[in-house]
């Protein structure tokens, strides 16, 4: 790593630990259903058509936003619905058009299948200010293999059509790399190009949920090196805006595959209200994460008192992460990469390229719950 990177890494840590100490809510996610018409072989939180976790009664969410005005700025603090998939909500267009008004920019992530030119119309009349989009293969065999559902490559493809023709909406299309699409990589930027798509961004899977043991969702270090070449050579090239997904300190990639060093800002900049209430941080982290219900507790006293696993992190400085030089600008990794039993490390990007982060010490093995017992 050249010196002039390095010393803005250092520089970013530094920012880090000031924001930590900070944390102004800049980004709320509602995990607003997890009704989902798609299978995909990737999901975290088995989503499905009649999930057992009714859909939260949109007031309940709206009262957080409301209790939350007089002590922040609405306009800063950005607000994208989850799932499942949101548009399974028929009152989307009512829950957007109450936060608009309140003054919180809005937006949702879909798979696209819902998402008609109508559909698209009445949420842009509700003030949907952004949207991100799935579509995860150049051809409709590799899209529909990952997403389980027949017909849904040509429904994003559509449904990223009607998103690019919206002046000054925001918007990104989010394609997942796998075994299958790491060829088609070129040949995806292709199509979206010619879809007008200005904004693109790759990710990983974590090894959670229905992805932990399928052997075709894990890149090799080959593969995962290629894809950060062939970021970092489409950002040069400069026909598309691409960029590598928010987790994982990628060493010499810092800054090449994405705008802004690696920092996890879970329960820093990022809170999330899930489906049954529980507070946690960015959807990812559930589990022993959570920080409490918006049922038996007030958000805001839980923004502000709790999350003290999340903006310390010495604690994940244990097993690998011991003795790893890259230990200052990494900390320990994203948290939703961690075991939310034992607290030990799942996936290091470092390893992911073929890196060593460094040998193991001789640590006391402690379960997350004794850590977050230390911060209480």
């Amino acid at each position: 790593m050249n010196m002039s990177k390095k010393a803005l890494l250092d520089l970013y840590f530094h920012h880090r630990r000031i924001q930590a100490q900070l944390h102004e809510l800049t980004y709320l996610f509602w995990e607003c259903t997890l009704r989902c018409s798609f299978s995909c072989v990737h999901c975290g939180s088995d989503c499905t058509r009649d999930s057992i976790v009714p859909d939260m009664p949109r007031e309940d969410f709206l009262q957080i936003l409301s209790d939350l005005r007089p002590h922040l700025n609405p306009h800063k603090t950005m607000i994208v619905l989850t799932g499942g998939e949101p548009l399974m909500r028929s009152d989307l267009e009512e829950c957007g058009k109450a936060m608009y008004e309140m003054g919180y920019p809005w937006g949702f992530v879909t798979n696209g299948w819902g998402l008609t030119q109508y559909r698209l119309n009445a949420l842009l009349d509700a003030g949907l200010r952004s949207v991100t989009i799935s579509l995860d293969g150049y051809s409709e065999e590799t899209h529909e293999w990952f997403r389980g559902k027949q017909g849904s490559w040509l429904r994003a493809l559509k449904a990223i059509s009607y998103v690019t023709s919206v002046p000054d909406l925001v918007y990104d299309v989010v394609t997942c790399v796998n075994k299958r699409t790491i060829a088609e990589l070129n040949s995806i930027k292709e199509l979206l190009i010619s879809l007008d798509v200005t904004h693109w961004r790759l990710f990983t899977i974590f090894p959670k949920g229905r992805a932990k043991d399928d052997p075709l969702l894990k890149l090799t270090v080959d593969e995962f090196v290629h894809m950060m070449d062939f970021i970092s050579d489409t950002r040069k090239e400069g026909r598309i805006k691409v960029s590598y997904g928010c987790e994982g300190y990628l060493g010499d990639y810092e800054m090449e595959v994405r705008d802004a060093p690696f920092f996890c800002q879970a329960g820093i900049h990022i809170a999330s209200v899930l489906a049954n209430g529980d507070i946690s941080a960015c959807p990812s982290l559930r589990g022993d994460y959570v920080q409490g219900n918006i049922y038996s507790d007030d958000f805001l006293d839980v923004w502000n008192s709790r999350f003290q696993v999340m903006r310390n992190r010495r604690w994940t400085k244990t097993g690998k992460c011991a003795t790893c030089k890259a230990y200052k600008y990494c900390q320990g990794n994203g948290l939703h990469l961690r075991d939310e039993k034992t607290g030990e490390l799942l996936q290091c990007h470092l390893e992911m390229m073929g890196q060593s982060p460094g040998q193991p010490v001789s640590t006391p093995k402690r379960t997350l719950a004794e850590v977050l017992r230390f911060f209480t």
